[in-house]
């Protein structure tokens, strides 16, 4: 007996896969983003729901670089990356809802362990997310970026202004810092629930 699904599906979609886009900024766009984010003060980074834990999830400075005049072109390059990238996924984006995150994790055990993006308010409108690696690969050691894709991770190339693009759902991780400083920018695109 054949097996007929009830509602139609596109069995090239891949949700357990991440889509890397290089030279999402050049070097002078980089310097500039470099520029812009001294404009916003440092904060210890917190993860929804458990700011106070004992051992700490994650160990990172942030800065929210908001929109506005001076950062409006960052906003409208990714926003045109999320929609090449979601060729891949076929969700429905509809917003742009919170602001880029600028990180840094600094040697002494700079890391954000396994975790996903999304989860309840005020996260529960993300769909893909997307990580862009600011340094060099020789400015630090440690700090590996791991994506869990179902059954196995895969530690993903340090590629200074290369975009990172996947599920939100999605395991990933930034492991220990053990010299020198990662830096990144990070942002999310969604809408309702996930169609």
């Amino acid at each position: 007996m054949d097996f007929r699904p009830v509602f139609e599906f596109d069995n090239a979609i891949d949700q357990t896969s991440f889509v890397a886009i290089n030279e999402v900024f050049n070097e002078d766009q980089l310097t500039w983003i470099n520029n812009l984010k001294e404009l916003y003060p440092f904060q210890t980074a917190t993860t929804v729901g458990s700011p106070d834990e004992e051992v700490p999830i994650r160990k990172s400075k942030i800065k929210w670089i908001h929109y506005d005049d001076k950062s409006y072109w960052v906003y409208e390059r990714l926003r045109d990356l999320f929609i090449e990238a979601n060729k891949s996924y076929g969700y429905n984006l509809h917003s742009i809802v919170d602001s880029i995150q600028y990180t840094e994790y600094y040697e002494g055990g700079g890391h954000y362990d396994w975790h996903m993006d999304i989860g309840p308010y005020p996260i529960n409108h993300r769909k893909i997310s997307v990580t862009i690696q600011l340094s060099d690969s020789s400015e630090y050691e440690g700090g590996n970026f791991d994506i869990w894709t179902g059954g196995d991770f895969k530690t993903l190339p340090k590629i200074k202004g290369c975009g990172i693009f996947f599920p939100s759902f999605l395991l990933h991780r930034v492991t220990p810092i053990t010299k020198g400083c990662r830096r990144s920018l990070v942002l999310w695109v969604g809408g309702g629930s996930y169609k």
